[in-house]
């Protein structure tokens, strides 16, 4: 029998700041209440521009707000927890005081035996930890609560690429079901089956994961694009200039996408073979005269840990070098060595001498709340200066996908996003040939990445990036720095996906520079290959398994296709929702006979190789 869903809102309605944000009190005052339906297992993405309501409608789930109209049901002995973007640490003096304390607090082994797995001292001062440890404390305490549900606000903020390795394995293995709000595509692409997506007030959902929401969206901006066709041009100017935007912006990062390519093969015919961290220089004079950082032998050390072995490295003019490794291991210490802020122990480090940078760091400067967006753009004008040219302050704001008439609206009302957004716009607009950005995806909605990589693109300058967003640096950067927390500094021609490849090429002879995490969007994930010739000898039914297994994952693959086909239809549910429940039974029980599977046949293959 079909299960019904374990969290229901229905008909919301909620008013902020003067304006409805869900529904309207009636239909011609805002957008149509929303409904929302939770099954048991649904990995569900939230999916939203930053203000458009994604954490509020997260904090009526869980009542911390109420709704201005409709009903929240929720089935009996359902366990809701929330993972907050900003946890509250107030009044607990560690990380396990916050764990274990409040309301619904998990068992104290339960929390040390997850904060031992992500490596997190809970003994810690709660009010002299970083943003990484508070964040993996608020993990350890939610999912120790062993919950039904489980609602994510950027989950990987201020995680380091093991720690988000862990979430995400630990998620793929959870029986619950979960909503996340994240900036991380990679993230959400590996997790999620179905999507919500919160736009202008309208929630829709479509049973696709988070692969298949920008093709979803592109369709649904492609519906209205048609619609306005039959409006004034006035309000096809007004109403539709951010869709076309957005739709227009992906076009075009699909041709930057090749210059990226483009660039990466050229740089990585400058760098010497495996093994060594150091750039190679071209024959000519040419390269040198575009040298911009030059690395000559540098290294440094704290104490007797050496966190910057000694390695050489030369920076031209337009190159994008992206930094990665886990906390700890020296990322903001080579940033801060390339910047010259440190001195290294040996060797030097030169800038040209039109070297001029600005800096966007991790540790956000607060903006003034009672401060206008004017103010903080144009001084209180109505003109900027970018990069040079003198430009409308509310055009401005359109390049950065805000409404103009935003342009007088105080700091404090903007999201948390906004606000990022809003700083981005700011310091881009200042005249500098070096750009400078650590940890700069926090915060930023989807959009908002897009037009961020958008801007280093058209960027004339060079620019360093310290991010643990893998999808951002593979489609940025034409270098990676990588370090392994031994002080060594690996570089690799391309992203994060190519540096992981290089890492792992011993083993798999994988090779750098193919783009591996933009190819497996191409191709059905997890699907193994026609079994090769056996080495092992295996037992019969072992061996059937291993040979058969493979058809019967593609079947299954079509199963669930077919079933979100069906599902495709917003009306189903209200139409039918006993077929639309019998729909999703039957996608949850393909997929976990897919997955238990796929583990089957991994492991028979393991014997096979092994």
């Amino acid at each position: 029998m079909a299960q019904p869903p374990i969290l229901s809102l229905e008909g919301i309605a909620l008013q902020q700041g003067g304006r409805w944000l869900f529904g309207g009190p009636t239909p011609t005052t805002g957008a149509a209440p929303i409904d929302l339906h939770v099954l048991p297992g649904d990995r569900l993405a939230l999916i939203g521009r930053n203000g458009a309501g994604k954490t509020t409608l997260l904090r009526l789930v869980m009542e911390r707000i109420d709704a201005d109209r409709g009903q929240r049901r929720v089935k009996p002995g359902t366990r809701i927890v929330f993972l907050e973007q900003e946890p509250d640490f107030a009044g607990a003096e560690t990380l396990m005081d916050f764990a274990i304390g409040g309301d619904d607090a998990p068992a104290l082994h339960e929390v040390e035996a997850i904060a031992g797995q992500l490596g997190i001292d809970m003994t810690r001062p709660a009010n002299t930890a970083s943003g990484g440890e508070r964040r993996r404390a608020a993990i350890a305490r939610a999912l120790a609560q062993d919950p039904d549900l489980i609602l994510l606000d950027e989950p990987t903020n201020h995680l380091d690429l093991g720690a988000i390795d862990w979430l995400e394995d630990w998620l793929s293995r959870y029986r619950g079901a979960f909503i996340t709000i994240s900036h991380d595509r990679t993230f959400l692409t590996r997790l999620t089956r179905a999507t919500l997506w919160l736009d202008r007030g309208t929630l829709r959902r479509k049973e696709v994961g988070f692969g298949g929401y920008e093709a979803w969206e592109e369709q649904v901006y492609a519906e209205e694009a048609r619609a306005a066709e039959r409006m004034d041009a006035k309000l096809k100017l007004e109403a539709h200039w951010l869709e076309r935007g957005v739709t227009a912006r992906r076009k075009r990062n699909q041709g930057r996408l090749e210059k990226l390519y483009q660039m990466r093969a050229a740089r990585a015919s400058m760098i010497a073979g495996a093994g060594t961290a150091k750039l190679k220089l071209a024959s000519d004079d040419d390269f040198k005269s575009k040298s911009v950082i030059v690395a000559e032998n540098i290294s440094k050390s704290y104490g007797d840990r050496a966190i910057i072995k000694p390695f050489s490295l030369r920076i031209q003019n337009g190159d994008r070098i992206g930094i990665v490794g886990s906390n700890g291991a020296g990322k903001t210490t080579l940033l801060r060595l390339l910047t010259k802020e440190l001195e290294p122990d040996t060797g030097t480090i030169t800038h040209a001498r039109t070297l001029t940078g600005v800096m966007i760091d991790q540790q956000r400067k607060l903006l003034e709340p009672g401060a206008t967006v004017r103010q903080i753009l144009a001084e209180g004008g109505d003109w900027i200066d970018v990069r040079g040219v003198r430009k409308h302050v509310q055009a401005y704001l359109k390049d950065f996908l805000f409404d103009p008439a935003l342009v007088d609206t105080k700091i404090g009302i903007l999201s948390g996003g906004e606000r990022s957004r809003l700083l981005l716009a700011r310091e881009f607009a200042r005249t500098a040939n070096l750009l400078v950005l650590d940890e700069p995806t926090n915060d930023l909605d989807l959009e908002t990445l897009d037009l961020l990589q958008e801007v280093i693109a058209d960027f004339d300058g060079t620019v360093l990036i310290v991010s643990h967003d893998r999808d951002f640096l593979d489609r940025t950067v034409t270098i990676t720095l990588g370090l392994d927390g031994s002080g060594k500094v690996d570089i690799v021609a391309g992203g994060y996906a190519d540096w992981e490849a290089k890492r792992k090429a011993p083993q798999t002879g994988a090779k750098p520079g193919s783009n591996p995490a933009l190819n497996r969007a191409n191709t059905p994930q997890n699907a193994p290959e026609k079994p090769p010739a056996v080495a092992a000898k295996l037992s019969y039914k072992d061996q059937r398994d291993y040979e058969i297994l493979p058809a019967r994952i593609a079947e299954l693959d079509s199963v669930i296709a077919k079933g979100e086909a069906l599902l495709n239809d917003p009306a189903l549910y209200a139409k039918d929702p006993a077929r639309f429940a019998t729909i999703s039974q039957g996608i949850a029980n393909a997929r976990a006979e897919k997955d238990a599977a796929e583990e089957r046949w991994l492991m028979l293959a393991e014997q096979v190789e092994g």
